[in-house]
């Protein structure tokens, strides 16, 4: 039977042993559909980036079960994983990561020429739509290096979205932004979660973020509990 849930994590767990044996995420649970608009919050060290590691399919090791898309994860190969993420899972994280010796336009594709590498022009056309969307149309050809920190995070939700990903997982997005540009990209990530029913999950320190969600989780010493 099809799960009507895009991600269900039960009973995530996770210790780490170095330099002492601790418990970072202990028997965490959440559920996310199509469209909704999660954050997550907590102070630094409480197992937010941890959880979102894991729930991004990049930590495997961990106690619990996580399906995404109606997928088992943890019994699944790196390589299976690889281009399972690539194809259903899009990553805005607070530093870009774009790639500095390339333009804006070639950022974006780089997802989807990994995963179509037949249909270049029309990946180029679906890329300078998204682009153009985002309010960056006449940058398309620009070294990104050029652009201001609101405009490159601007370029990584657009690479995000380029291979129709059923979830968004957003650590920190505005976290090296000004209030105003923060507020544009939460709008932004809120536009998307709305209009094409993409499952956002934000991890943020801001409250005009996390108290403006659908659904907000706050997490302590490794415990997630709707706030």
């Amino acid at each position: 039977m099809l799960s009507k849930y895009i991600l269900e994590a039960r009973n995530i767990s996770k210790e780490f042993y170095l330099p002492v044996k601790h418990n970072i995420l202990k028997n965490n649970n959440l559920v996310v559909k199509q469209g909704d608009l999660i954050t997550i919050h907590g102070e630094s060290g409480s197992g937010k980036s941890t959880l979102l590691y894991i729930l991004a399919t990049l930590d495997t090791q961990f106690e619990g079960d996580l399906i995404i898309n109606n997928t088992i994860i943890k019994t699944q190969s790196q390589s299976f994983l690889s281009d399972f993420r690539n194809k259903n899972i899009g990553f805005v994280y607070q530093s870009h990561y774009l790639l500095q010796e390339f333009n804006v336009l070639h950022n974006v594709l780089l997802p989807a020429f990994k995963s179509d590498k037949k249909n270049k022009e029309q990946l180029r056309e679906k890329a300078s739509k998204l682009l153009t969307e985002l309010g960056l149309s006449s940058y398309l050809n620009y070294p990104v290096y050029k652009l201001s920190g609101g405009q490159q995070q601007r370029v990584a939700i657009a690479r995000a979205l380029i291979n129709n990903p059923k979830l968004i997982i957003a650590d920190e997005p505005t976290g090296n932004l000004d209030q105003k540009n923060s507020q544009m990209i939460f709008e932004l990530l809120q536009k998307i979660s709305s209009e094409q029913k993409t499952a956002v999950i934000i991890a943020t320190h801001d409250p005009k973020i996390y108290n403006n969600s659908n659904i907000s989780y706050e997490m302590t010493d490794g415990v997630l509990r709707l706030s």
